[in-house]
């Protein structure tokens, strides 16, 4: 291993949900959403059928256009998907202060 230069290697515990839900648009969202205590207190969101994640907060969720670009889906997919992770995504927690 002496040939990396890491910038970190670190290890925790996580906490995953795993949901599947259909919106009435009739798309089919299959998600992972991991709890972490890194990226201040944002989730990472893993879409399963595409494999494309994003670390997502309240603020990203707030950005329009967001969901669409990182997960190319259509307007009236990420808005329901913008609903339903507006939910559980919460606040922003500062962990490194």
């Amino acid at each position: 291993m002496s040939d990396y230069d890491f910038l970190y290697d670190h290890q925790e515990e996580t906490t995953t949900r795993f949901v599947c839900f259909v919106g009435n648009a009739l798309h089919r969202f299959d998600l992972a959403i991991m709890t972490t205590t890194r990226y201040y207190g944002k989730k990472l969101v893993i879409d399963l059928q595409s494999g494309r994640s994003a670390v997502i907060g309240p603020d990203d969720l707030a950005e329009e256009g967001y969901l669409e670009h990182v997960f190319k889906i259509n307007e009236e997919q990420a808005a329901e998907l913008n609903e339903f992770l507006s939910q559980i995504i919460g606040s922003i927690h500062f962990t490194d202060i």
